[in-house]
């Protein structure tokens, strides 16, 4: 199988070694070879498996496990005897079919500064927005943009300035993006990811005729409409090459309810049953009530003594909660501490007040119980 790889500016190979049905995933072992396009396997000449040496890969073959749906831009051109039976135990989303050559040769070329393709550009939404603020015209030379922490993003103005894209991403934290349709003007598109975003309909899905490229499509906790018009668009795509995920389709009411629950994104995680979500999000409340009304309180007298007990309460309550269903692993502790930020920030919001010794108090008591 070969594809063009913008990273190599040029087309690669590898082979499928394998196939699991039970996780609708193909075993890809990439080649140690690029050129022109190959039109049978005999125009790879004698191929070898790309051994990786770089920075601490030790001499492991690029071995990796992907979705075994083979992307539209790539191509079946023969069989090869197998060049390695052992199954990988390397799992990716996105077949990135020539990233880990081209990093190889430049470290076989000595170059070990680390390494950024001019055409890749990373911003958060407010950097994004002042930059095409002060673009005199589209920047054609970029291909693929990460755009996070979007609170608010015009669409039509980012395929204005973007107009070459083949790799999009968008994030955001209950952010807003307007004129989604506009991203059908972004012909060259192949991978799209959208997270935690709002503010589409159904009428801004993007079109096969107007993205034909498109290979991989993942969206996230964006609006129900939306995500019901692009699975019902894109599921018919699957067979031709496009990897089609959508998860968390947001209804109105459950943006409108949860833009100040920190732990929303709890919500249909794979490992946290409805009724985990619901009482995880009621002791949270909670715990966010206790702490407004301590402080809200005319004395400060025992202040840290009582932001101590609240914080055991909290993490005596989860400490409940994940002795019954084993959910809180490394992501889930880190969100609870989050959580107790946010309870801190929006106290100091709603009073008026700096409350950084608070943060500490709370987070003591928590350790002091917490079995997470």
């Amino acid at each position: 199988m070969a594809a063009f790889s913008e990273s190599l500016d040029e087309w690669t190979a590898a082979q499928i070694t394998d196939l699991n049905p039970d996780w609708k995933t193909a075993g890809v072992l990439e080649l140690n070879w690029s050129g022109p396009e190959p039109e049978s396997v005999t125009d790879l000449g004698e191929v070898s498996a790309l051994v990786l040496t770089h920075h601490n890969w030790a001499g492991r073959p690029s071995h990796c496990n992907y979705e075994w749906v083979l992307p539209r831009g790539y191509k079946v051109i023969g069989k090869l005897p197998l060049l390695r039976t052992k199954p990988s135990s390397s799992y990716s989303t996105g077949w990135w079919l020539g990233e880990q050559l081209a990093r190889q040769r430049r470290w076989d070329r000595g170059e070990r500064e680390p390494w950024s393709d001019p055409r890749e550009m990373t911003r958060t939404g407010a950097e994004i927005n002042q930059a095409m603020n002060e673009l005199a015209g589209p920047r054609r030379d970029i291909r693929s943009l990460s755009v996070t922490e979007v609170e608010s993003l015009d669409c039509d103005r980012l395929a204005e300035h973007f107009p070459a894209l083949v790799l999009l991403s968008l994030s955001g934290n209950l952010g807003l993006l307007s004129q989604a349709s506009s991203l059908n003007r972004l012909a060259s598109l192949r991978r799209l990811h959208i997270t935690d975003l709002f503010g589409m309909s159904k009428s801004d899905r993007l079109l096969p005729k107007c993205v034909p490229a498109l290979e991989l499509l993942c969206l996230h906790s964006v609006p129900h409409e939306y995500a019901v018009a692009m699975r019902a668009t894109w599921r018919p795509e699957i067979p031709h090459g496009t990897f089609v995920e959508i998860t968390a389709a947001r209804k109105p009411e459950w943006v409108a309810e949860n833009r100040a629950n920190p732990l929303r994104d709890w919500d249909g995680r794979e490992h946290i049953s409805g009724t985990c979500y619901k009482e995880a999000v009621a002791q949270y409340k909670e715990t966010r009530q206790a702490v407004i009304a301590v402080l809200s309180g005319h004395s400060d007298e025992n202040l840290p003594a009582q932001l101590v007990q609240i914080g055991r309460e909290y993490g005596m309550g989860f400490n409940e909660l994940d002795r019954r269903t084993r959910f809180i692993a490394t992501d889930e502790r880190e969100e609870l501490f989050a959580a107790l930020d946010f309870i801190v920030s929006d106290a100091e919001a709603t009073l008026g007040l700096a409350l950084g010794a608070v943060r500490g108090s709370l987070a003591a008591g928590v350790d002091a119980v917490r079995d997470w």
